[in-house]
């Protein structure tokens, strides 16, 4: 006997987000150390030393979190001579975050 969907069956899903991986990207930019990396990339290119010192990271806990945005595909890493240099990985990236500054600039402003 061939069944037939009733009307109260929900219908199929439809393919979306991975919703699992959203998640671990979120938890990422959970830690304001990472955060603060992530955000000084978005505009220019820094050595990784550079970079550690202007957000107030040591080198050793630079590097862990670098590690991390790279393997999320938040950061691109190019060798330069002796040195590793960091960047946004693309303009997905930088209009995320963007996106989000600007909202909560307009929170700050009153503005719905």
């Amino acid at each position: 006997m061939k069944q037939t969907p009733s009307a109260t069956s929900p219908a199929p899903a439809e393919p979306g987000p991975d919703v699992g991986q959203l998640a671990d990207i979120f938890h990422l930019l959970g830690d304001m150390s990472r955060l603060k990396l992530l955000l000084a990339c978005l505009e220019q290119s820094w050595p990784a030393t550079e970079l550690a010192a202007h957000c107030g990271v040591s080198p050793q806990a630079a590097s862990h979190h670098l590690r991390l945005l790279k393997a999320a595909r938040l950061l691109r890493a190019e060798r330069q001579g002796r040195q590793i240099v960091y960047t946004a990985a693309d303009e997905h990236v930088r209009h995320m975050l963007k996106d989000m500054i600007e909202h909560l600039a307009e929170e700050k402003a009153g503005q719905p």
